[in-house]
């Protein structure tokens, strides 16, 4: 692929670009990870985690990519048959991981662009029987941003029943308040929205997926969420953590914190607006023909799916945008060649997302995208 990237014009739908001082962090002495050194560091990582997921209670931490905490989610906490929310190749993905964990899936899908609504969660549940609902809160195929605090209150309705979120893209962007809102698990990567490296997962879990978690036999060994919990009650991990990695995520966390959180939400709102209405305006006043993938109303603050016109493909115009000194997202899974994806997420700008938006104009613009 040709193109050098300017700096700051690195817009995948994850990973996200990182700051170069949160870079620098992880350039630091080695230590041993059962001393106070690493329990000061864990406990820092923990408590800015804490403020980001709305939870009173420590936050797991994972060396590896968070479909290891998904996968968990579904060992520890679905005894036998999981209700899987399907809008997306990611949701779609959780209920593969269900099935390959040997439980049963039902699954409720709707268009891929669309978000579920809690209506239909709540006609689901009332005729099927299971134990968990799965559902992924920023669908990063699509753009679409599931409303995971009435589907919460629509399975609230049947108290054995847990709600297990897939928040890849939304922790970090969008509001989250895994405590208020009933979640019973979380989870997340470091190298979305979080904007940094790749290498860490981060889950919150209630004590009522715990307790469902120790009576279950085989929820194995490296993905037993009941020894993470017991080790995090600790200031540690229940295996060797990525020391490096989590020092990149304490600077991080230090610098979101001076932003505060609700800047930083509204920030990624927006950053999305900004996108919609670019897109919507080169079809209103230029004739292109472009849309958004999700409707108003549905959209990701963190990641928006543009459909691309007639002839043109994802990959092509992604790698015309790549010639221009910007990196975004062809489409994903059957959505491919359909749309590109341009991930405004972390700690981005305003500013960044208009230049790489002139990229692609440009790209839709001309012939081949040249």
């Amino acid at each position: 692929m040709s193109g050098d990237v300017r700096p700051g014009g690195f817009f995948l739908p994850g990973p996200t670009e990182v700051d170069p001082a949160v870079l620098e962090a992880q350039v630091a002495p080695v230590f041993g990870h059962r001393g106070p050194e690493a329990e000061a560091l864990v406990g820092a990582v923990d408590r800015g985690l804490r403020a980001a997921f709305g939870t009173a209670r420590p936050v797991l931490l994972g060396t590896m990519s968070a479909t290891g905490f998904m996968e968990a989610a579904i060992r520890c906490g679905v005894k036998r048959r999981v209700l899987c929310l399907v809008n997306g190749a990611f949701s779609a993905r959780f209920a593969r991981i269900a099935r390959d964990c040997g439980r049963e899936v039902e699954t409720l899908e709707v268009p891929w662009g669309r978000a579920v609504d809690p209506d239909e969660v709540a006609a689901r549940l009332a005729a099927v029987e299971v134990d968990a609902v799965t559902v992924v809160h920023s669908e990063t195929s699509t753009g679409a941003l599931n409303p995971v605090r009435e589907i919460a209150a629509a399975v609230a309705r049947h108290p054995e029943v847990l709600v297990l979120v897939d928040s890849v893209t939304g922790l970090g962007g969008v509001e989250m308040a895994a405590d208020a809102w009933g979640l019973d698990a979380v989870i997340t990567g470091s190298q979305k929205a979080l904007a940094m490296p790749p290498g860490l997962a981060f889950a919150a879990v209630s004590d009522r997926l715990l307790a469902r978690a120790a009576t279950l036999p085989d929820r194995g060994f490296y993905l037993d969420l009941v020894r993470y919990a017991d080790q995090a009650a600790r200031g540690q991990t229940p295996t060797t953590p990525a020391l490096t990695l989590l020092q990149a995520a304490r600077a991080q966390l230090g610098r979101m914190e001076r932003e505060t959180l609700r800047a930083r939400w509204d920030r990624h709102a927006r950053m999305a607006e900004r996108c919609h209405r670019r897109v919507e305006g080169w079809r209103r006043d230029h004739g292109l023909d472009v849309a958004v993938l999700a409707p108003p109303g549905e959209r990701s603050p963190t990641v928006t799916a543009i459909r691309v016109p007639p002839g043109r493909t994802g990959p092509e115009l992604a790698e015309a945008v790549r010639n221009r000194g910007f990196v975004i997202g062809a489409g994903y899974g059957p959505l491919k060649n359909e749309t590109v994806r341009v991930g405004h997420m972390g700690d981005h700008t305003e500013a960044e997302l208009d230049a790489v938006l002139d990229a692609l104009d440009a790209a839709l613009r001309t012939p081949g995208g040249g």
